[in-house]
């Protein structure tokens, strides 16, 4: 049995103000799942905190690139560097976000020890680029196009590791049914992504061992678990940032974790977007927080 490492990652640098002089409160995310127990439950060893560097996006404007870029650069590289030590420690790094651009950290620190795969649970691609929109700017929704390559060279070229994940190397499950039009690009490019509306008609266990079995090929040196909060349907999980309906239920998404979570391939998961400033009886990070114990719980 590996160790469970939980190390915070509390950086909110990626998303939008939620309303003017406003920051957004993703960087709650860790303490909110702490408070609930999660490093206790899980038995898990204290990584510690990689501190983010102030929220600010200055006199950014539309048309300016990705703000707070600089800032969302040299925070990568310090995420990477710790999740690197982990990784080749042979431990498992669980990283408590956080917006969805922590990826980034988790995708340089891999691309540094060999080529790694990634399974991204989450209601949306992140695949937003200069090549598909004119609204670039915020890196939690591009944090995979920037790390297939996509985007400004300062964060796609750190290391000069660019790309830090091959296309054919990413799995999507769990993306929202309503986004259908996105998927002509990501399938053009073998980006493998399978939607709610697959998830059901296919069955969750029979998509999530192909996936599993992807992923564990002999090219690859392992694969990385991203979590976004916002796969789960809004009824059980408000606290996010765009609360989409249609998404998976406690119990889809628990059958899709333990699979990946279960493969002796799989070195580390980062939980993101679950906002503690929209939870305010905290009923949304109680079930995030057992959801994630659970997933690990194999039975």
């Amino acid at each position: 049995m590996r160790n469970i490492v939980a190390l915070d990652a509390p950086s909110n640098l990626g998303l939008r103000p939620p309303a003017p002089g406003t920051v957004p409160g993703v960087y709650k995310l860790a303490g909110a799942l702490r408070e609930n127990g999660i490093v206790r439950r899980l038995g898990a060893l204290e990584g510690g905190v990689v501190v983010p560097p102030r929220y600010d996006r200055g006199d950014w404007q539309e048309g300016d690139g990705v703000f707070n870029a600089a800032a969302l650069a040299a925070y990568t590289v310090r995420l990477a560097d710790r999740i690197e030590r982990h990784v080749r420690a042979g431990e498992f790094a669980l990283v408590l976000g956080g917006d969805c651009s922590i990826q980034l950290g988790a995708a340089l620190a891999l691309r540094r020890v060999g080529r790694f795969g990634l399974a991204a649970v989450d209601a949306s691609a992140d695949f937003r680029h200069p090549g598909n929109s004119r609204s670039v700017g915020a890196a939690g929704g591009e944090e995979l196009a920037l790390a297939t390559g996509r985007g400004q060279e300062d964060l796609t070229d750190l290391d000069g590791l660019r790309p830090y994940l091959r296309d054919e190397d990413v799995r999507l499950l769990g993306g929202r049914d309503a986004f259908a039009d996105d998927r002509a690009e990501l399938a053009a490019l073998k980006i493998a992504n399978v939607t709610v509306g697959e998830l059901r008609a296919w069955g969750v266990d029979d998509v999530v061992r192909g996936c599993v079995r992807g992923l564990e090929i002999p090219q690859l040196d392992g694969f990385w678990v991203h979590l976004d909060a916002d796969v789960l349907d809004p009824s059980v999980m408000p606290a996010v940032d765009s609360p989409d309906a249609d998404g998976l239920f406690p119990d889809e998404l628990l059958a899709l974790l333990r699979p990946l979570l279960a493969s002796p391939a799989c070195v580390g998961m980062n939980v993101t977007i679950y906002d503690p400033d929209l939870d305010p009886d905290g009923t949304a990070g109680a079930l995030l927080t057992d959801l994630v114990v659970a997933a690990f719980a194999q039975s």
